[in-house]
């Protein structure tokens, strides 16, 4: 389960590197400041998530179990969440209107947020 947790880590980071580097010289022209700020925020929680499966893979503490459904909660999270925001700050660069799928970025963030809590309750049961 750890190697799952560092490969995912990984890919999560390098793919918000990737992604924070082109929006910050190739989006930054074509779209508004706001849409700008809301992609950065994509990318930040991203970076994060990929910090927090770091973090569960090197803790001992955790059960398997636990890991397990951390790295489900935030991978399926992280997209839901980063991706819908990737979508709707480049929704005017596109011909799929994203704002469509809106709903998906707060069951994302529920997702994310699950993901800590799980972790949370388990680290509160540590006799």
């Amino acid at each position: 389960m750890n190697r799952k947790l560092f490969i995912s880590a990984s890919v999560l980071g390098v793919i918000a590197v990737i992604v924070g580097a082109f929006a910050a010289h190739g989006l930054k022209p074509l779209i508004s400041f706001e849409a700008m700020q809301s992609f950065e925020t994509g990318v930040r929680y991203q970076m994060y998530h990929a910090f927090l499966l770091l973090f569960v893979g090197l803790s001992a503490s955790l059960p398997e179990t636990v890991k397990k459904g951390i790295l489900y909660l935030v991978l399926l999270g992280v997209v839901l969440f980063s991706g819908s925001i990737y979508g709707l700050a480049t929704d005017t660069l596109t011909s799929f209107n994203f704002k469509s799928i809106a709903l998906v970025t707060p069951v994302g963030g529920l997702l994310l947020i699950s993901a800590w809590v799980v972790m949370l309750i388990s680290f509160v049961r540590i006799k």
